[in-house]
């Protein structure tokens, strides 16, 4: 066997060299795609939940404004369900209320996404 063609056959990859990248590279890329889906399903809930904060707030200025709020609502193409925890406080005047906002398709033992506690002018009411 010449220099040459020596040198040709230890030149590049073999197959099994070829691969084993190639499988490595399978492996890399499965987990890649499981850990985009976990940031897309996260940035999701995050999304679900700032929308919730957005309808118990709303839920809270008709209260504030007199107006009759609804129970249920919908807001950027979803269904809200709104439950209100009214409770006294020291001053007759003034309500101490609890909003909380769930997914309407969730079953009625569902956790809320948004929370709001706040105060209410109970005295012209």
């Amino acid at each position: 066997m010449t220099r040459d063609a020596r040198h040709n056959s230890e030149a590049g990859f073999s197959l099994i060299e070829a691969l084993v990248a190639l499988a490595i590279l399978a492996i890399a890329t499965v987990g890649l795609v499981r850990s985009v889906e976990a940031h897309i399903d996260s940035t999701r809930a995050m999304e679900q939940r700032a929308v919730a904060m957005w309808v118990a707030e709303n839920h809270l200025a008709e209260l504030e404004a007199g107006v009759v709020p609804a129970r249920e609502v919908a807001m950027l193409g979803q269904r809200w369900r709104i439950a209100v925890d009214e409770r006294g406080t020291d001053d007759p005047e003034i309500a101490a209320l609890t909003i909380r906002v769930f997914a309407s398709d969730g079953g009625p033992s569902a956790s809320p996404l948004a929370s709001l506690d706040a105060f209410l002018d109970a005295g012209g009411q």
